[in-house]
């Protein structure tokens, strides 16, 4: 029942997101595709999982794995609340951490931090994929996309 719900959300989300881009004013000068195009990728994004989730919906789920953990009525509710509440206070902490530091400094603090707590023991896939995706992204969004990110602490 709980995907059959999460998929009318996704679904609802994605025509307000949809509305809400078809909104935003059209330039005739500059770039061609204009400040909807992000926007416009995002929803068609949640679309793609929309249907997604109906498929899985469809097939119905097969039973988990041996040793996958469960969100079964006897499982820990209070160890799942802890780690909820460490995950949003360490997303806290990396917001205002965020100009200071910068972000590449600031993201690879808090992607290898989840990683290490969420995939202990594999420190050096942890610390590569925490800096290369701080670092791809960066290059992305400052290169590619023309984007102003906060340098904080590092010189570029």
């Amino acid at each position: 029942m709980a995907d059959k719900v999460i998929f009318v959300c996704i679904l609802v989300l994605a025509a307000a997101y949809a509305w809400a881009t078809e909104q935003l004013p059209s330039l005739e000068i500059g770039d061609p595709l204009g400040p909807k195009a992000f926007p416009r990728l995002l929803t068609v994004g949640l679309v793609i999982c929309a249907v997604v989730l109906l498929l899985e919906i469809i097939r119905g789920r097969k039973p988990a794995a041996p040793g996958a953990v469960s969100m079964s009525p006897g499982a820990s509710r209070t160890g799942v609340f802890k780690i909820v509440a460490g995950v949003t206070v360490w997303t806290f902490l990396f917001f205002l951490a965020f100009e200071w530091l910068g972000y590449v400094l600031a993201t690879s603090i808090y992607l290898l931090a989840m990683f290490l707590y969420f995939h202990p023991g594999k420190w050096k896939t942890n610390v590569l994929t925490a800096l290369g995706f701080a670092a791809g992204s960066y290059f992305m969004f400052v290169h590619l996309l023309g984007v102003n990110l906060a340098p904080g602490l590092l010189p570029f």
